[in-house]
């Protein structure tokens, strides 16, 4: 089992209810085939860099997990076939990045506390 991270950016035009439909998919694509969910940030609505299919912005979301390589080409074929995700990137985290991950977890738990 290896530490994942994707980040994906659904469109803007999509209703509250639609984008936590899309979360609600992905995270339960990952729990189906045997993934274990580590992390989930909602990192809300942000203005992209340059402009994707004509958007000036777009919803991010990020989720850490832990599961078999096995499972991400399907994984990301799956978000390749939805309309509502703009962009997505999935890394395999090393144990320095995996460190690092989960100090900015305990350092946003902290600000919110």
């Amino acid at each position: 089992m290896s530490n994942y991270e994707t980040v994906f950016i659904l469109n803007p035009v999509l209703s509250d209810t639609q984008i936590e439909e899309t979360v609600k998919k992905f995270e339960g694509f990952l729990t189906k085939n045997g993934a274990k969910m580590v992390s989930k940030e909602n990192w809300g609505l942000k203005k992209l860099a340059y402009p994707i299919q004509n958007k000036k912005s777009g919803f991010y979301h990020l989720f850490e997990f832990t599961s078999d390589g096995a499972v991400i080409n399907p994984y990301e074929q799956e978000f390749r076939r939805d309309e509502r995700v703009m962009r997505f990137l999935t890394v395999k985290l090393d144990k320095h990045a995996v460190a690092w991950a989960e100090k900015r977890r305990t350092r946003l738990t902290e600000k919110t506390a």
